[in-house]
């Protein structure tokens, strides 16, 4: 039952400020892994203004890692913005906790960034600028997209994970992003129930995390640290900006603080929103802070054709 709570406010929290979608064109139930799994497939969205190709964003839903099937969910809030301000939008499906557990997930996520740039030139996208957000677990994963870009393999103690994956028929494409945008994703999640207070248990053995994660997360210490993108911030990481409601009581906003303190200590360009009275979705995302996701991704877009 605590799982299904979770699950119906998320889609709440999906579907508030509902907007008419603006947008010109779109392609939809792409299968980015070259099979036939609904948990492999991806649409794309280009704005209304003609241009000869846009930038991307790939918009990555929140459901606590329970749903294989919420492409678009996030179009409503997130990706209107987006489109309106001239980018294509990429809204992936990816695996539940379960269908598989972690790397999994993130697997289909560099999977649908590669099938993005592979397949740029028939969708009109410019691959030149790639940038990522998501919320919550959505969140925690465009964290892991763009702390672990240059990663292959991974080593935490005797726990040793293939970051990269090989899911697809891209693999010599890159899934390095250019920018992240985190809306309140977990980012070390050994501390949620240690760092700040929330309305169940994250330890616990049927929690969100512990069921991502194949285990009690305290008892799988270091394949939860390997899950968690503070584990991977260096100097190679992309811009992040990061948006966390201080009232949030699912994932703790000490979590954020976590990831902008990693980043910082690796010198990479960063930017930590506190939101006054933000919840897990409502208020935090509200149209300040959401506009203020779109100018971040306008200013790094700007920045990397500066250095074309």
């Amino acid at each position: 039952m605590k799982h299904l709570l979770i699950l119906i406010a998320v889609l709440f929290l999906n579907s508030v400020g509902c907007k008419t979608q603006e947008y010109s064109k779109s392609w939809k139930d792409l299968n980015y892994a070259g099979d036939t799994l609904v948990y492999h497939r991806l649409d794309i969205y280009l704005p209304r203004q003609q241009m000869p190709s846009y930038p991307v964003v790939i918009s990555l839903y929140g459901s606590a890692w329970f749903a294989n099937n919420f492409k678009g969910s996030d179009l409503k809030v997130l990706g209107k913005a987006l489109l309106d301000a001239g980018f294509a939008v990429v809204t992936p499906n990816h695996r539940s906790s379960r269908d598989a557990v972690f790397p999994a997930q993130i697997h289909d996520i560099k999977a649908a960034i590669r099938f993005v740039r592979a397949n740029a030139q028939k969708y009109n996208l410019d691959t030149s600028f790639i940038g990522i957000t998501g919320s919550s677990s959505g969140g925690n994963m465009a964290a892991m997209a763009g702390t672990s870009r240059f990663e292959k393999q991974f080593s935490l103690g005797s726990e040793s994970v293939d970051i990269e994956g090989q899911l697809g028929p891209y693999t010599a494409y890159s899934s390095s992003v250019d920018a992240v945008v985190d809306w309140f994703g977990p980012t070390n999640m050994l501390v949620m129930d240690s760092c700040g207070g929330t309305d169940f248990t994250h330890n616990a053995a049927n929690s969100p995390a512990s069921l991502y994660i194949g285990g009690p997360i305290q008892e799988h210490k270091e394949k939860t640290l390997l899950a968690s993108p503070t584990t991977y911030a260096d100097a190679g990481d992309p811009p992040f900006l990061i948006l966390h409601g201080d009232k949030d009581r699912v994932v703790p906003h000490c979590q954020s603080e976590i990831l902008y303190d990693a980043l910082k200590k690796a010198n990479v360009p960063c930017r930590f929103v506190l939101v006054p009275d933000g919840q897990h979705g409502p208020v935090t995302q509200s149209e300040p802070y959401v506009n203020m996701m779109v100018d971040f991704f306008k200013n790094e877009l700007t920045n990397s054709k500066s250095q074309l």
